[in-house]
């Protein structure tokens, strides 16, 4: 696929793309004319950049952990030092802080919600997680 039709699938500039191939984080074929040619699974990736780039990772480490974000997994890292893993493990951990925020906070604005719609418990999306448990109507 094309650089336009990666960035319309995905959201993300044209620009911002490029610099994901710069950083060695995506990677194109270029087609006779020159265009950038995606392989489709770039879209899970591309996503997948974002999001981690969002949660506050550096390209440089993200560059670093896609191959585990691969399926199948194939973990192999020659260069992992201890100032990596702990890193790693700092960025998790800040990460899990976050999702411990959101948490808190969709569940306050959820509660907001049912009391201002008179007790009517609001409609919850699915849960994307595999660990999370159906919501309990107390």
């Amino acid at each position: 696929m094309r650089i336009g039709e990666l960035s319309e699938r995905t959201g993300t500039s044209r620009r911002l793309l490029r610099y994901y191939e710069e950083q060695g984080l995506i990677v194109s074929e270029r087609c006779a004319n020159g265009y950038r040619d995606y392989d489709p699974r770039f879209v899970d990736r591309v996503m997948q950049i974002r999001g981690l780039l969002d949660a506050g990772l550096p390209t440089r480490i993200i560059k670093q952990i896609l191959p585990c974000l691969d399926k199948p997994r194939s973990i192999h890292f020659p260069d992992a030092t201890p100032e990596m893993i702990a890193t790693l493990e700092r960025e998790r951990d800040r990460m899990t802080e976050r999702v411990e925020c959101l948490t808190r906070n969709r569940d306050a604005i959820a509660e907001y919600l049912e009391e201002v719609r008179g007790g009517v418990p609001p409609v919850v999306a699915a849960e994307p997680s595999a660990t999370a448990g159906p919501r309990s109507a107390d």
